[in-house]
């Protein structure tokens, strides 16, 4: 990933990738005396995680920026459309569980707003919840009349997703129990690889490689006889008018790729509010880059952010962008959605559901689909 937005006012179109902020903010995430920060899928699943390990095929759902602060209509559809998925499913597709990409609650992350925003919009969602923490999970400056969070950073977050043990927390969940803010789940076929992007979209602050070193170990000792996915709220690349990539998250994976030679099959994340499909060609591989940010949040069609669009309207699919070797295979930027990925030995596949905004019918369309050759390292449209 090239540095030569450092400094640009404004991204030309077409450009993946936003400038580096001038003032980077970083907020210390809370300390941790966890030192494996690995997390098996057996210890929170074990019937999911043993029919996965026999069937060697995995299903589970993912999305991000779910809070429905502003209304809940977008957010009830999406968690509804999951349930009636996980209920209609039966054996090995059966989703194994909802992995969260962040944004949780809005806008501080404030502990006592667990409850509207996470625990009763998924109260029928009887598959575990695991999540990475987003911006607004992190941050604890006030916005948009929000009330100033008194707790530290992610303090939700951590009472939340991150419990020493897991308790009722009320709506028929517990709490989750995943060893820290960034950590890995092992499932029998996947390694799923969690990072925290704090509030602009870094990992660690000046002169600390924590979480960078975090990475590099995880990428180093994935086993190769598995599928690897990373997940980071803030997308490596974006062609939304409001936000772009984050160049500096996309440099951390890049630099972690270097250093181990091991490159994720895919990178998926949140932070945009619509859903976009990159691929990247690493090493002659193809890198699904996905975006799936419309979760909830944007609870109204001005909500979901658009892409850059010229003259002509919709972009023109595959979209060559500026940044080398980085295409555009596919978006939705009208309608709130969610994913549903399966993996087995020899491919990942992806399906994007569109969902109404006024969450008055479980109804969802399926929008596209994507298998990516686990063998081959190629993606096509199914």
């Amino acid at each position: 990933m090239s540095l030569r937005n450092i400094g640009s006012p404004r991204r030309v179109f077409g450009d993946p990738v936003a400038p580096i902020p001038k003032n980077i903010k970083f907020v210390s995430p809370p300390t941790s005396d966890v030192n494996d920060l690995n997390m098996p899928l057996y210890a929170v699943a074990p019937a999911a995680s043993d029919r996965i390990k026999k069937s060697g095929r995995m299903v589970f759902h993912t999305v991000g920026d779910t809070g429905g602060i502003n209304g809940t209509g977008a957010q009830d559809a999406v968690a509804q459309a999951m349930e009636q998925q996980l209920k209609a499913a039966g054996g090995v597709d059966e989703s194994a569980f909802l992995y969260h990409l962040g944004d949780v609650v809005y806008y501080n992350g404030l502990a006592r707003h667990y409850d509207e925003q996470f625990y009763e919009p998924y109260q029928n969602y009887v598959a575990p919840i695991f999540a990475i923490a987003g911006n607004h999970d992190g941050q604890t400056s006030v916005q948009k009349g929000d009330e100033p969070d008194p707790y530290p950073s992610l303090a939700g977050f951590m009472q939340n997703f991150c419990a020493e043990h897991s308790t009722f927390a009320g709506h028929d969940r517990d709490t989750m129990t995943q060893p820290y803010v960034w950590w890995t789940l092992n499932t029998p076929v996947a390694t799923i690889v969690g990072l925290y992007s704090n509030v602009d979209g870094n990992l660690d602050g000046r002169g600390s490689f924590e979480q960078q070193n975090f990475l590099h170990d995880q990428l180093a000792n994935a086993p190769a006889d598995k599928a690897l996915l990373v997940t980071v709220h803030h997308p490596p690349y974006s062609l939304d008018a409001k936000h772009g990539g984050s160049p500096e998250i996309g440099i951390a994976i890049d630099r972690a790729i270097k250093e181990t030679k091991r490159v994720p099959d895919a990178i998926f994340s949140g932070h945009v509010h619509c859903y976009q499909r990159f691929t990247r060609q690493i090493q002659g591989r193809d890198v699904p880059y996905i975006v799936a940010g419309a979760g909830g949040f944007a609870s109204v069609p001005k909500e979901i952010h658009k892409l850059q669009h010229d003259k002509t309207g919709r972009l023109k699919l595959p979209y060559k962008t500026t940044e080398k070797d980085v295409r555009l295979d596919n978006y939705e930027d009208t309608r709130p959605g969610f994913l549903r990925i399966t993996i087995d030995e020899k491919s990942l596949k992806g399906e994007y559901f569109t969902v109404p905004f006024d969450g008055k019918f479980a109804v969802h369309e399926l929008f596209e689909s994507f298998t990516l050759n686990l063998k081959t390292h190629k993606v096509s449209n199914a």
